[in-house]
């Protein structure tokens, strides 16, 4: 027998076999529903069963991914494998023919990119995207539209606000961003003079500025060197440590992805084939087959060789 409170007798006594109908009635979820909702809570993205076609090609098939709060996902798989695919239907660039995209609990399966962005998702991608002919701090500037409360007519003519409002930007991205990733040495130079591996910093910071509650990074060391990889590997980890952000990476640097992921997703021609921890992953015989081919010998050879 269990005892609860009661503002009218005192003390009310109920089985078992009643818990379940006077929590309803009073609001309590049972300990299984408890459990449920704190689980929803630690998963900031769930894509669930994801396909997407062009024409007659399919790109995804089936494809579900879980990314929880506070935690760095990484996709990975071998060229071809759709990682891409996936982080465009994510961002809302591809509109797939099945499946459904949550976000903070949150159905966001038809939205666009924009409104997404302002739901808390925000992403890098493979490419340098700055805006040659503005500073540093100008570039990151622009990735808190999303945050911003003046309109474009304030903004034209510097009223107040918009003075008051981009002096306090300036001042939180020196405060969280720009320290955070080491860039105070260039926050005035021109984003064309810095090397490679700053501007992808830069972009990063760019991505940061919205404090998103999604971090969506596409390669973000690709076409780097081995310092400024290590430096990259860092600087995420800080991100997600700091600031708890979530982070959902795509990565050809398997160095990086096993130092810094906490759950890792493998892709092979539009399809989930293996999902864990780095250790569990590492030593999956599908994924060591997607990325090395098998080892095994044709049986013509083996009957030759006989």
């Amino acid at each position: 027998m269990l005892e609860f409170s009661n503002s009218r007798n005192g003390k009310e006594k109920i089985g078992t076999g009643q818990r379940e109908d006077w929590n309803e009635r009073n609001g309590l979820p049972e300990p299984h529903l408890r459990a449920r909702r704190r689980t929803a809570r630690l998963t900031m993205l769930v894509v669930d069963n994801i396909q997407l076609a062009f024409g007659g090609l399919k790109a995804l098939s089936g494809v579900s991914v879980h990314a929880n709060a506070g935690k760095i996902t990484s996709v990975i798989g071998p060229n071809g494998a759709g990682k891409t695919s996936l982080f465009n239907v994510i961002s809302g660039f591809y509109k797939p023919q099945h499946g459904r995209l949550t976000l903070d609990g949150e159905d966001i399966s038809g939205l666009k990119p924009s409104q997404r962005a302002y739901r808390g998702m925000s992403r890098t991608f493979q490419n340098i995207a700055l805006f040659h002919g503005m500073s540093v701090l100008d570039n990151i500037k622009l990735g808190a539209h999303t945050k911003l409360r003046t309109g474009v007519l304030s903004a034209a003519f510097r009223l107040p606000l918009t003075r008051r409002e981009e002096t306090q930007l300036s001042s939180e991205i020196q405060r969280d961003i720009i320290g955070l990733l080491e860039l105070d040495h260039v926050q005035h130079h021109p984003v064309e003079d810095l090397a490679y591996g700053l501007q992808k910093r830069v972009e990063l910071a760019r991505a940061l500025v919205m404090k998103p509650k999604l971090l969506l990074l596409d390669e973000p060391v690709a076409g780097m060197n081995r310092e400024e990889k290590r430096e990259m590997s860092r600087f995420v980890a800080n991100v997600r440590n700091n600031w708890n952000t979530t982070v959902l990476l795509i990565e050809h640097d398997m160095g990086m992805v096993m130092e810094i992921s906490d759950h890792i997703v493998v892709l092979s021609f539009g399809k989930p084939i293996a999902s864990g921890t780095p250790d569990e992953v590492r030593v999956n015989p599908d994924v060591i087959k997607a990325y090395l081919g098998t080892s095994e010998e044709p049986s013509s050879t083996k009957a030759t060789a006989a």
